[in-house]
């Protein structure tokens, strides 16, 4: 796909629809301000916009888009940069269109459990807002105190509450789109039930920009669970570990949240945020689970049956969190930990996911592919239901080992993953960094469909272009 340079001219364009306060430019703001546009938490990568432009509503994107597609020019959607395989990265420069404005909560709608949002809510925003009238929002990615919403319908996110309630996917009732031709359009209905056609929406989430821009979200809303139970299990083997993980649910327990974490995962984030917590020499291992729900008696009847399946492993003292803000500071700890990692080490992230019962061989393989190859690797995640992050880290790997050494061990730990009946990305998405493995986990004919329906969408190839082909 050829794609033109932009011209003076059309930034002026650019400027008649936004004010030119919001069309940014090399010259224009601090090289490091500009700069931030051109990354995400995708390892080290970096590439430059020509041009950032920052619109306000669904006609602005619509209009920016138009001149996009008459043009040429290709166009990467940009939430809050905290993505992790490169999906809003522009690899061909062109236009990112940042979402940033668009950051109004436009309607809770309490009588039918709804919402209305535009994608640069911030989620935890969006969940705080919608708990004060007593609704829930499940979805809580770690980031989910930086991260847009419309980033998280890129990737159909999930987090640790996603074991239990779901991931993005399973809130969405209606998207308003802005089409690549700057159509605007909206996918459904607002309706708990829709059997009327393609299922557009499903199709938007997911999708990493590539098909269009979402302007407007219909979410689903749930009544807030009022108690919650939260306990810290130390594992002397991380096998055992990932065993218990299957053994709780076929007790008949289903945790609200379900997080694995092995020894280095947790040591680093814990002293990445100075948060005391004792970890003795023979403890490999953690299980972080939450019970929650409308009647603490019966959590409490619950956290009894858990401890019962605990009996069965070698596990150390299990802590039993007792106050709110013990319960935040242990949250705190796992949700860090990509952050400690970053801290530490430069480091590439695979974002795993196999059925739960075969994550002790996802483990297994992992550490033995590691030695195989020299490599090191911290692992933890939502082992509730079986997404497993990998991270490997560079130490001591030379630039050769580091950016070519690593492909094999990557294609076989995502080789292991499918043959475990799993596949290769279970909430990060595969964007850019992961599009050379993902082969692996379709097949030719699931790539020529999914090449059709983007053709169909964007005739001139012009949205979020080199993303997941």
């Amino acid at each position: 796909m050829e794609y033109q340079v932009l011209t003076p001219a059309l930034v002026a364009e650019f400027e008649a629809v936004v004010g030119t306060q919001h069309v940014l430019t090399a010259h224009r703001v601090e090289a490091d301000v500009y700069a931030t546009y051109g990354r995400d938490h995708t390892e080290d990568l970096h590439f430059a916009p020509e041009v950032v432009v920052r619109p306000a509503n669904a006609e602005e994107v619509s209009a920016i888009v138009r001149l996009c597609h008459e043009h040429r020019i290709p166009v990467t959607a940009r939430g809050a940069g905290t993505g992790l395989s490169g999906g809003a990265l522009p690899i061909h420069n062109g236009l990112v269109l940042s979402t940033e404005r668009l950051n109004r909560i436009l309607q809770i709608d309490e009588r039918n459990l709804q919402a209305t949002v535009e994608p640069g809510v911030v989620n935890e925003v969006f969940q705080n807002a919608v708990k004060e009238v007593g609704l829930f929002y499940p979805p809580d990615p770690a980031s989910k105190g930086s991260c847009f919403l419309g980033g998280n319908l890129a990737h159909s996110s999930g987090g640790p509450k996603a074991v239990k309630y779901g991931t993005t996917r399973d809130y969405v009732l209606n998207l308003q789109v802005v089409l690549p031709t700057g159509e605007i359009i909206w996918t459904a209905a607002n309706t708990l039930k829709n059997s009327t056609g393609y299922n557009l929406t499903q199709l938007m989430v997911g999708s990493e920009g590539t098909l269009g821009i979402i302007t407007k979200v219909v979410f689903r809303l749930l009544p807030y669970p009022q108690h919650n139970i939260l306990m810290l299990v130390p594992f002397r083997q991380e096998a055992q570990a990932a065993e218990a993980v299957s053994a709780v649910f076929r007790a008949g327990i289903v945790p609200s949240g379900m997080e694995f974490m092995e020894r280095e995962a947790i040591a680093w984030s814990s002293d990445y945020l100075k948060i005391p917590l004792a970890l003795p020499d023979d403890i490999m291992a953690h299980l972080l689970i939450e019970l929650d729900g409308q009647d603490l008696e019966q959590l409490y009847k619950e956290a009894e049956q858990v401890y019962a399946v605990l009996e069965h492993y070698d596990v150390g003292e299990i802590l039993l969190a007792d106050t709110a803000t013990q319960k935040e500071e242990l949250w705190k700890i796992r949700r860090n930990i990509g952050n400690s990692v970053r801290y530490n080490s430069v480091y590439k992230e695979e974002d795993t996911v196999v059925p739960r019962a075969e994550l002790p061989m996802l483990l297994k393989g992992v550490k033995e592919i590691g030695a195989r190859y020299g490599f090191k690797s911290v692992c933890y995640g939502h082992a509730g239901d079986g997404n497993l992050h990998v991270n490997i880290i560079r130490g001591e790997l030379t630039d050769e080992q580091w950016n070519v050494g690593l492909r094999q061990p990557i294609t076989e730990i995502f080789e292991l993953c499918v043959k475990l009946g799993g596949t290769i990305s279970g909430e990060h998405g595969i964007g850019l960094v992961q599009k050379g493995y993902v082969g692996i986990a379709l097949k030719e004919a699931n790539l020529n469909l999914m090449r059709g329906i983007k053709q169909v969408f964007d005739p001139h190839g012009i949205m979020n272009p080199g993303k997941i082909f």
